[in-house]
């Protein structure tokens, strides 16, 4: 029953913050974003509609800080972020690693700081092993792998006794669709400066192709017209978006 009562507390509180920044905050405190890929697939999906907080990961002043609830992202955290290697573009990850944390993976568990994680979040849809994806970044990609040079770079500079070390104003960042997520692994850090905030809840989730979220084409606009009831997925509306305590 103690339980119960405080996770109610826990929704009430959670749902409290939401309402009061859908009432008094616009784009300056929330933006609203759109899942175009499955990476981070069950934890939010292709076609879930995101509000995203952009208040907590603020930068405060030297007064203000004090003042409202800043926060630097924390291992679990699900964040929204500038993808580094085109700022246009914004990407949703999980933080695996923030400053000074040691990284590795073995046949796709993931060790932090010398042990292995227990991820209840992830998903593997693979059961191939892939040296440089499930072993990194121990193991050198293959031709075929999209590895970018600012992955390689940080791979040159960054390792040390065979563990990836994050270094300062830097976050390491995968997705929970562990076998299909173009994520740090291939393109590097996420800088602290393109964190742009962290989800808050679903307020629409809508069964659609990537293309047509990402460029809004006719078909997508053919499709809400005959399909929206259909293709709504009523029991993701409104669902809260929380983290993991990654330890």
């Amino acid at each position: 029953m103690k339980n119960f009562a405080q996770s109610v507390r826990n929704f009430v509180n959670e749902w409290t913050i939401n309402i009061l920044i859908l009432l008094f905050g616009t784009t300056t405190l929330v933006q609203a974003f759109i899942v175009p890929t499955p990476s981070m697939d069950t934890t939010v999906r292709v076609g879930d509609h995101l509000l995203v907080d952009k208040l907590t990961y603020a930068p405060g002043g030297p007064i203000v800080k004090y003042l409202l609830p800043y926060e630097e992202p924390k291992r679990g955290d699900i964040i929204v972020f500038r993808y580094p290697s085109d700022i246009s573009q914004n990407y949703v990850k999980r933080v695996m690693g923030v400053p000074g944390d040691r990284i590795h993976l073995v046949n796709k568990t993931v060790f932090l700081n010398g042990h292995p994680l227990n991820e209840p979040y992830v998903q593997h849809i693979f059961p191939d092993i892939r040296p440089f994806r499930d072993n990194f970044p121990n193991a050198p990609p293959t031709p075929d792998e999209p590895v970018q040079d600012r992955a390689l770079q940080m791979i040159a500079h960054h390792v040390e006794n065979g563990d990836l070390v994050v270094p300062p104003n830097s976050f390491f960042a995968m997705g929970d669709n562990r076998d299909n997520s173009l994520d740090s692994r291939y393109w590097g850090f996420v800088p602290r400066e393109n964190i742009i905030g962290k989800p808050l809840f679903i307020f629409w989730s809508y069964d659609a192709d990537t293309a047509d979220l990402v460029d809004f084409t006719a078909n997508h606009f053919v499709d809400l017209a005959k399909n929206f009831f259909v293709k709504t997925r009523w029991d993701r509306t409104l669902k809260l978006v929380r983290g993991y305590p990654v330890q």
